[in-house]
């Protein structure tokens, strides 16, 4: 596993396909959700304390991230919507269930998924081999190219994720029209009417 650094920039590589589905604002918001959701993985090092699992068990699974993330999309999708419509930092106000479960299970998707990549990438440094099949494949998968501690992976890796993000936040090119879209077309340029 890296660490939270390198943990956090591989989930803003991996949300960076939602500047291609949402607008500025709702890609730059699907960025920090992602960042948030990152770490969703590791709960099983809170819920070591109740549960009898492991680090890198079955809360690093493909099957954990998947049903964790439409479980929560569904209860978003529920219970959010009302009030994704009524707030002032969205400028839409005709977001459907649809898109908050898009959004809201996309993000704990992206994130979780992101973790376990980083993890396989790195896992048997300091911490047991991830079996992200279970159950359908329930041997271990290394590859183990990035080290632990190493800044030029953790640091680095940041620093060229914040750079991504900022560089489509400067792009002048808008999002593909989809039913999931959030917001209007936005643009920082003008258009040529000077």
């Amino acid at each position: 596993m890296v660490d939270v650094t390198g943990h956090l920039a591989m989930a803003l590589l991996f949300a960076a396909p939602a500047w291609l589905v949402w607008g500025r604002r709702a890609a730059l918001a699907f960025a920090g959700f992602t960042l948030v959701t990152a770490m969703l993985p590791d709960t099983d090092l809170v819920l070591q304390g109740v549960l009898p699992i492991t680090h890198h068990g079955v809360t690093h699974t493909l099957l954990f991230v998947a049903l964790s993330s439409v479980l929560a999309g569904a209860v978003a999708a529920r219970s959010l919507t009302d009030w994704v419509n009524a707030t002032r930092w969205i400028r839409s106000t005709d977001i459907g269930s649809e898109t908050v479960f898009a959004f809201a299970t996309g993000g704990l998707l992206t994130g979780g998924i992101s973790h376990l990549f980083a993890d396989v990438l790195s896992a048997p440094d300091v911490a047991a081999p991830l079996s992200p099949f279970w159950p359908l494949y329930p041997e271990p998968i290394v590859v183990d190219v990035i080290y632990y501690d190493s800044p030029v992976w953790n640091v680095g890796l940041f620093g060229v994720a914040v750079a991504l993000h900022l560089l489509l936040v400067w792009d002048d090119r808008y999002p593909l029209e989809t039913r999931y879209r959030i917001g209007g077309r936005e643009s920082s340029h003008t258009s040529g009417d000077d």
